[in-house]
């Protein structure tokens, strides 16, 4: 599996998704700064993957420095004010506040080492959330013994700490030999299907094709697809879920066309603060990722560009959401 997260020492390195498919670079990551300009900029990026980097971000802070509550808040401050919607990085800094305190007087070599420590652990658990998603996704898929599935945007090893929670399910389908054809969707406006998915399948050895984000209806029609499966930044207490933009359309086209809708997500995707999906927050993504393709201009004016990164499908929509934790149903109650 691909690892988009590579632990040294005492930093990390980032394959910078950016540049993939067609160019693999590693990004040195060594303080907080550093962290949060990967994290805001995607070079790092999926709600987990963005987790466990905050989490190695947090340690990094403390390297050289004595923590103390004006250094942790800024620290935090700094790593939370990257990306509003993926729930997973606010449990991440929040959490290794959290440990933090634990190692108050401490020597700050040692403290680091042990926050450091920390952040590998977290790292390793998401790993491991994410493999057992992948088989119980597999209780879904009884019914055939092939199927052929739809995915939107990137929620594989590179989303991840590694495995991946949605391509996770995909992966295990294929292990357990019942998966045909993967439709990945190109996912405008960054094409992280084209360009992050296709190139995970590619590298595993999966039977994949990857169509136009306005193909998945046609498709259904045809009866083509059997089952999309997405992942999730931000789950509300009621199962309103947010995802990369345009998974809406999908839960909308899965509705009139009777195709299983499932949503792939480690547990600690689970937004207990909130009610439903009203109260979550949608990331604004600057307009030049519309406006533009590589390095070429592809709108009159970038400036008259709407660009949200997320949007929120109701849980009355949704299948079935699978966690580390089990699989949930609606009426949801987790």
């Amino acid at each position: 599996m691909i690892e988009p997260i590579r632990v040294k020492a005492d930093s990390i390195e980032l394959l910078n998704q950016l540049l993939l498919p067609t160019t693999e670079e590693w990004v040195l990551i060594q303080t907080a700064e550093d962290t949060a300009e990967a994290i805001r900029n995607m070079v790092v990026r999926g709600a987990p993957a963005i987790g466990v980097t905050a989490a190695y971000g947090f340690a990094m802070g403390f390297r050289n420095t004595v923590a103390d509550s004006e250094s942790v808040l800024r620290v935090k401050k700094l790593l939370l004010s990257t990306r509003p919607t993926a729930v997973n990085l606010h449990w991440a800094v929040e959490h290794m506040v959290q440990f933090q305190k634990g190692l108050i007087g401490q020597d700050a070599s040692l403290a680091f080492i042990r926050l450091f420590s920390e952040a590998k652990r977290v790292h390793d658990e998401d790993r491991q959330m994410n493999q057992t998603i992948g088989r119980y996704g597999l209780d879904l898929f009884t019914d055939k013994c092939s199927y052929d599935v739809l995915t939107h945007c990137n929620a594989g090893s590179l989303a991840t700490g590694g495995y991946g929670t949605a391509l996770g399910m995909i992966y295990s389908l294929h292990e357990a030999g019942k998966l045909g054809m993967v439709f990945v969707d190109e996912t405008r406006p960054y094409l992280q299907g084209a360009r992050l998915t296709a190139y995970e399948l590619e590298k595993a050895g999966i039977n994949y094709r990857v169509i136009c984000d306005n193909m998945a209806a046609s498709l259904m029609r045809q009866g083509k697809i059997d089952a999309v499966i997405t992942g999730a930044d931000r789950i509300a207490k009621n199962g309103d879920t947010a995802n990369k933009i345009g998974t809406y359309n999908l839960a909308v086209l899965c509705s009139f066309h009777n195709v299983p809708l499932y949503i792939a997500a480690p547990y600690t995707t689970l937004d207990r603060n909130i009610a439903d999906g009203s109260e979550i927050v949608i990331e604004d993504r600057p307009a030049h990722e519309l406006a533009w393709i590589g390095d070429r201009q592809i709108v009159p004016d970038p400036e008259k560009v709407i660009n949200p990164s997320f949007d929120v499908t109701p849980a009355n929509l949704i299948k079935a959401i699978v966690t580390n934790e089990g699989v949930f149903f609606h009426p949801y109650r987790f």
